[in-house]
């Protein structure tokens, strides 16, 4: 599609399009919680070139997810993403070599340890890849925890939890607990690791570059929700 406008600009939580207001793929308008994230939004449109890539507007089709996907049914997509906690990537630990046992516990401990602490709750370890259910009660806290989250919170969540296997590591960005940068190393570490031990695939580094892209986007809308 070719760029139909001149200006996108920010007036108060709308953003409009040569002054006319914007809205959703459904049709709703597109009014956001905070003037900052409206401002964004906007300069996202302005700095599309002569033809307009979705793919450029991250925060735009963030923002539209919340509205158009989340908000209609908002228990629903959050009980989507309480599931993650089931079999959360940071309950999982490898039995071998010891370098790496180490590495986990070290970038994936702190983050048990403040789920536990947030929540009050216990977060069962398991060697391997076999499932094993964790606490009714773990699941409970951490499904009230998503469930009270706005639209747009789960909106950015859903990228952080998806793409990370950890619905803790998003709650912890989504609260701010953790450094985003941290969590994106810790959410990643045996992919890093097995890179370390033989070499990159130009493939897996492309594609762990777009999720990359889609958490940073997560993580900026999150910041400008305030």
């Amino acid at each position: 599609m070719k760029r139909f406008w001149k200006e996108a600009t920010a007036e108060g939580n709308i953003m409009l399009l040569d002054g006319k207001p914007v809205r959703t793929p459904k049709r709703h308008a597109l009014e956001l919680p905070t003037p900052a994230l409206a401002e964004a939004i906007a300069a996202e449109w302005n700095g599309v070139g002569d033809e307009l890539d979705p793919r450029a507007l991250p925060l735009t089709g963030l923002a539209n997810a919340a509205i158009d996907i989340v908000a209609p049914d908002r228990p629903a997509f959050a009980e989507s993403l309480a599931k993650y906690g089931e079999s959360d990537l940071l309950a999982y630990r490898a039995e071998s070599p010891a370098e790496l046992v180490a590495r986990q516990a070290k970038e994936w401990d702190p983050l048990l340890e403040w789920v536990r602490a947030r929540y009050d709750v216990h977060v069962d370890l398991v060697t391997g890849i076999m499932h094993r259910p964790q606490p009714e009660a773990t699941i409970a806290r951490l499904r009230d925890a998503t469930t009270a989250l706005d639209a747009f919170r789960l909106a950015a969540l859903s990228p952080l939890v998806t793409i990370g296997g950890s619905l803790i590591a998003g709650l912890a960005i989504v609260e701010r607990a953790f450094d985003p940068e941290r969590v994106w190393e810790a959410v990643n570490l045996d992919e890093l690791w097995h890179e370390e031990q033989w070499g990159t695939d130009e493939l897996s580094a492309q594609a762990r570059a777009t999720r990359r892209a889609e958490w940073s986007a997560a993580v900026r809308f999150l910041t400008l929700l305030g």
